[in-house]
């Protein structure tokens, strides 16, 4: 028998933002499943399933353990990969890396997801921006490029399925984000300069509760010392 309970698939599950959204929205009875590519435990009260979500089968034979539980209220596209560096050392492969992490990843997971969702009566579609999905800064060409084409296609996604019930919405997250990565990669960080993880999973959590007749389809965060 199916769980009762709602349910919240997160595609691109860590230990950061991704196991702080998996404890906002288990406090409110949902069911948490996590997909990620790396094995091993996480943080955070979800059940894992392993999947590389650049890969059309594997992604849908992850999605088939997802339904044989229930189908899913919520799903968050958290996956992404931070190519960079100096452009003129970047190859054709780089570009595609970043793109079929951050973008090629969304469209597997929406051709699964919406037509389940649409026939049980609607639900919710979040995708994870950054501040690249507005601003290609130097050294970061392949995750821009990426950033800016999951930014569009989530537009089309919104203009396409809110009318069938779908509430889509592209969350630009306009810093760093506080987590183990992020001080391993600057030691200098403190964590005023950054986006709480807890903070963030508060905002994703109500963008879900929102009344259909005012959804939201954009909105930045950003800590309130970023410049913008």
């Amino acid at each position: 028998m199916k769980d009762a309970a709602p349910l919240v698939v997160i595609a691109g599950y860590g230990d950061g933002l991704g196991a702080a959204l998996a404890e906002r929205f288990a406090v409110q009875g949902f069911r948490v499943v996590g997909l990620c590519r790396a094995r091993g435990p996480k943080r955070g009260p979800a059940t894992i399933i392993p999947a590389d979500l650049t890969d059309a089968a594997d992604t849908a034979r992850a999605w088939q353990e997802v339904c044989l539980q229930s189908i899913p209220q919520v799903v968050i596209h958290n996956a992404a990969e931070l190519v960079t560096g100096p452009f003129l050392e970047q190859t054709p492969a780089a570009f595609r890396q970043a793109w079929d992490a951050a973008v090629l990843s969304a469209v597997h997971v929406a051709r699964l997801a919406f037509a389940p969702m649409i026939a049980a009566g609607g639900g919710a579609f979040l995708v994870s921006g950054a501040t690249a999905s507005i601003r290609g800064g130097a050294g970061f060409a392949p995750f821009a490029a990426a950033k800016f084409a999951l930014r569009g296609l989530t537009q089309s996604l919104a203009r396409e399925f809110q009318p069938q019930g779908i509430h889509v919405v592209h969350v630009l997250l306009d810093g760093i984000i506080w987590s183990e990565r992020s001080r391993q990669r600057r030691p200098d960080l403190s964590a005023a300069e950054c986006l709480d993880p807890a903070a963030i999973a508060e905002v994703y959590y109500g963008l879900c509760r929102q009344s259909p007749s005012a959804w939201t389809h954009e909105i930045d965060l950003r800590p309130r010392n970023e410049r913008f």
